[in-house]
């Protein structure tokens, strides 16, 4: 059988080298990548690399999103990147449960325009998605919350998203350690991983960008 081609090594080196080639998200992005390293450096790996903002930003562009949905704010990079490519009156309805976190998101949003496309709903995700409508008039989902839930959270969307609408989720390879059978802590990512690519209601991709990024295609 032929060698499969696999990604090449992302260096440091390398790695500046793709953002610097890659799509800007502006000043006050970046301000909001500084401050939270500052302010939060024990969980600052939690936010997205730029690269991978970039990405949020052009698929939701590509779709025409009107109609965003995120599990996991954070300090709110990630909802600034979605929410820079929806389409005129498009709006994301962002989701978690950290006051502390969601007050620097708010912040930036408003320096980089953004804040009136975002709704911020601090809840448990669950409830926040067991409480919308049923319709499947989602176009786009970014999946960066609590591991354990997204085989719930999953249960909850799929349904709601439109045909051809994408659902992304993020920390799919968690670090590597998924094909590690006997690693306990990722085994609620191994049995969602298998969860999806045998779902016949979506087409998946999983891309080995940063830590995993499955894109699933409603059909």
């Amino acid at each position: 059988m032929t060698a499969l081609r696999r990604q090449v090594d992302l260096t440091p080196e390398l790695h500046r080298y793709v953002v610097a080639h890659s799509m800007p998200l502006g000043p006050a992005a970046d301000d909001l990548v500084a401050e939270t390293a500052r302010v939060f450096p024990e969980s600052a790996a939690m936010q997205i690399p730029p690269e991978q903002a970039g990405l949020l930003t052009m698929v939701a562009g590509l779709l025409g999103a009107r109609n965003a949905i995120e599990l996991g704010t954070y300090t709110g990079y990630s909802a600034l990147a979605i929410a820079r490519g929806l389409a005129p009156g498009g709006r994301l309805l962002t989701c978690d449960v950290s006051e502390e976190w969601t007050e620097m998101a708010r912040v930036h949003w408003e320096k980089a325009g953004v804040a009136d496309r975002i709704e911020l709903r601090i809840a448990p995700a669950i409830e926040t998605l067991k409480s919308l409508p049923a319709d499947p008039v989602v176009d786009f989902v970014f999946m960066d919350s609590d591991k354990r839930n997204y085989p719930a959270y999953w249960a909850e969307l799929v349904p709601r998203v439109r045909p051809g609408g994408i659902i992304a989720v993020d920390n799919v390879l968690r670090h590597g350690r998924v094909v590690s059978p006997d690693d306990e802590r990722v085994a609620v990512m191994r049995e969602f991983n298998d969860l999806v690519a045998a779902d016949d209601r979506v087409d998946a991709v999983m891309l080995p960008l940063s830590d995993g990024l499955t894109l699933a295609r409603r059909r």
